[in-house]
């Protein structure tokens, strides 16, 4: 594995802009527009964060900028504040992250569920939710299986969601395998979740590389851990992303396995190939810590 941290955000960006600029995407005095043909590297991106729309901040519409990097957009639950109704998608979502609805592989929060059983999110999210009510589903990325799953219900060893999960992996049995939720399992701040342990163990037997969760309100890489959270070569990759427009919080005490740790604004983007993943936590526009590296689907 190879990472870089704290290089300037500046750098990236203006890298890309140059990139548009090229090939034509952007002309003398226009505002920046990423396409994805132009930055994406392939068909296997995905790109997004948790913690979202939050209608007192604007951070969504900033991180929507961003979201033009990926071909399929994630989010990691809290979609829409402060409590996940109609109301709060329509005013706090749609406007930012909404356009990308269609190629959206949502994932609930608490704040999602504040509505009771999430009905505005299932029925914002229509289809691309998995099946009403659930809250949990798979799908492709290339060579990838992506599991979405639903931290808010049931996740014990013995639960509907676990055991959906084991069949489904000895289904697909995937090449390579991530995970996406809300409640981060390990973290350095206030929201880790010890109730997600039992999953963990799963994915991590069928040999998943990553878990993306958020909850924290700050960007977290941690190195991989087993289910006990202690760092294992062997254990699977972290990542903290509750940095989609929700107001910041900053982490309260380093976990053993953090690694890098952002208070700011920005998205997760993730290049899946067949043999490896490539990361980049893109901050929005003034964001001043930049994370990158590489890790093996093994």
């Amino acid at each position: 594995m190879t990472d870089r941290a704290r290089v300037p955000a500046g750098w990236l960006i203006a890298g890309w802009l140059a990139v548009a600029a090229a090939a034509g995407a952007l002309s003398c005095g226009e505002a920046p527009f990423f396409a994805p043909s132009l930055l994406t590297g392939g068909d296997n991106v995905l790109v997004g964060a948790g913690d979202i729309g939050d209608c007192t901040t604007g951070g969504a519409d900033q991180t929507a900028a961003l979201l033009a990097l990926g071909d399929i957009v994630f989010t990691a639950g809290d979609n829409a504040y402060p409590r996940g109704s109609v109301d709060d998608f329509r005013r706090c979502y749609d406007p930012s992250w909404g356009p990308f609805r269609a190629r959206t592989r949502p994932s609930p929060g608490n704040h999602d569920y504040e509505t009771a059983g999430a009905s505005a999110y299932f029925s914002y999210f229509g289809a691309n939710a998995g099946p009403s009510g659930l809250g949990y589903y798979s799908f492709p990325v290339g060579d990838w299986t992506v599991l979405s799953l639903n931290s808010n219900i049931a996740v014990g060893a013995g639960s509907a969601q676990a055991e959906w999960v084991r069949r489904e992996l000895e289904r697909i049995r995937p090449r390579c395998l991530a995970a996406i939720w809300h409640h981060a399992f390990v973290s350095s701040g206030a929201g880790a979740d010890p109730r997600m342990r039992d999953l963990w163990r799963i994915l991590q037997a069928f040999g998943a590389e990553l878990v993306i969760a958020a909850h924290d309100h700050f960007y977290e890489r941690l190195a991989p851990v087993d289910a006990s959270g202690n760092p294992s070569s062997t254990g699977i990759r972290p990542f903290i992303v509750g940095t989609g427009g929700a107001p910041l919080t900053v982490p309260i005490a380093r976990h053993p396995a953090s690694e890098v740790q952002a208070s700011r604004w920005g998205v997760l983007r993730l290049i899946l190939r067949s043999d490896s993943y490539q990361w980049a936590f893109v901050p929005v526009s003034g964001g001043a810590v930049v994370d990158t590296g590489t890790g093996p689907c093994r």
